[in-house]
């Protein structure tokens, strides 16, 4: 009876390590909560990202505005027959 005993509290601290220190313990699961909560936020950022991409890519694939708008802006690009003024900002450093 008393090598029962003494084998059931053996295996009973063996269970609480684990459950405390060991492989799966409650620490470690609360450190994998937190990195998947770090991980859905990032995955938010990107999705976002994506959409915003996506709506540029079939905007420029529909229409030959946003193509113009780009080739003004990021080109410097003009059409035939207009004509292009650089407005320079003079600061006073006097």
């Amino acid at each position: 009876m008393r090598w029962l005993l003494i084998v059931l509290s053996l295996i009973l601290m063996f269970l609480q390590y684990r459950l405390w220190v060991g492989e799966g313990s409650l620490a470690q699961r609360q450190v994998l909560k937190h990195k998947v909560e770090v991980q859905q936020q990032e995955n938010e950022v990107l999705r976002e990202r994506n959409r915003v991409l996506a709506n540029e890519v079939g905007n420029l694939k529909e229409g030959l505005e946003s193509v113009e708008e780009r080739a003004r802006t990021d080109l410097g690009m003009i059409k035939e027959g207009e004509t292009f003024y650089m407005v320079v900002d003079k600061e006073e450093d006097e």
